[in-house]
């Protein structure tokens, strides 16, 4: 393809890391089969040929196959120009929210639609900052540092469905979030000084907003229920809840009563034996300054 006699290279795969379907992913592959499908149709209905359309879009041809088969997930971006191109009217357009979320993996997706309905949110880390406070470098750097390592596509596919998840401090009514981070994974260095830096100022941004509290757990402190590993609490406008704690239950998210009761109680120990929020975020600033 030229522009004004100069060579456009069309975006190939190797453009496009972490657009792949997941083939275990059953609703996912349904539906970028059922978009792809719709896409195929619609071209050739206005008797646009691959390569044409292909062009148009800015995509090697290869690609447009790709998408139009159920192979790769079509960024909203190119669902939008599809639907210019073939005059769709907005249907193609309107499958990008659905198209979007098959991007993240079913785990992360679920966990994302139930931050995204819960009224009350709290969060208990031991090693690590919460992944709804991560900044996009701490989370690369997370990532890349797994062994074996996942392939780029996985890797770009994991980071963009942790990052996902922090449209919960976006909702309006606001839901009420409570972390408590132990004090350790505070010094690490995660990413590099300058990313650290940027970490730390998003923990006081964020804790600072007037339906977050945040609270860090002195290394100091006497020994707590949260010493086994991560606790989360979702709790909904219905009256029930959800919580997942590495510690109980084999690790399994639980929705009984009982079971609910004890992680409440565990969570309610941590905080109290936690820094409060003012000394929280004072701690914090003291390490901003120290970098």
């Amino acid at each position: 393809m030229t522009v004004d006699g100069e060579a456009v290279r069309l975006k190939s795969e190797a453009d496009e890391p972490g657009w792949e379907v997941d083939p275990d992913d059953e609703w996912g592959v349904a539906v970028v089969a059922t978009v792809g499908r719709q896409l195929r149709l619609r071209r050739e209905a206005v008797g646009m040929r691959a390569i044409r359309f292909a062009e148009a879009v800015g995509y090697g041809e290869d690609m447009v196959y790709k998408i139009e088969s159920g192979k790769r997930i079509p960024r909203p971006e190119y669902l939008d120009r599809a639907d210019e191109l073939l005059g769709a009217g907005g249907l193609l357009s309107a499958m990008k929210e659905d198209v979007e979320k098959v991007r993240y993996p079913k785990k992360v997706r679920a966990l994302a639609e139930m931050e995204a309905k819960a009224v009350e949110i709290g969060v208990y880390e031991c090693n690590i900052v919460p992944g709804l406070l991560q900044t996009p470098e701490h989370v690369r750097a997370l990532i890349e540092a797994a062994q074996p390592p996942y392939s780029p596509d996985d890797v770009e596919r994991m980071v963009a469905a942790r990052l996902a998840r922090q449209t919960v401090f976006e909702r309006d009514p606001s839901p009420s979030i409570n972390f408590v981070i132990e004090e350790a994974p505070l010094h690490r260095e995660v990413g590099g000084v300058k990313a650290w830096k940027r970490q730390l100022e998003v923990l006081l941004r964020v804790g600072r907003l007037r339906h977050v509290t945040l609270q860090v757990m002195p290394t100091k402190s006497d020994a707590h229920p949260g010493l086994d590993g991560r606790i989360e609490l979702l709790k909904f406008a219905d009256g029930t809840a959800v919580g997942r704690a590495d510690g109980a239950f084999s690790g399994r998210p639980v929705s009984e009563p009982k079971q609910l009761r004890i992680l409440d109680l565990w969570f309610s120990a941590i905080r109290a034996q936690a820094l409060p929020p003012r000394e929280s975020l004072a701690f914090i600033e003291q390490l901003l300054g120290e970098t």
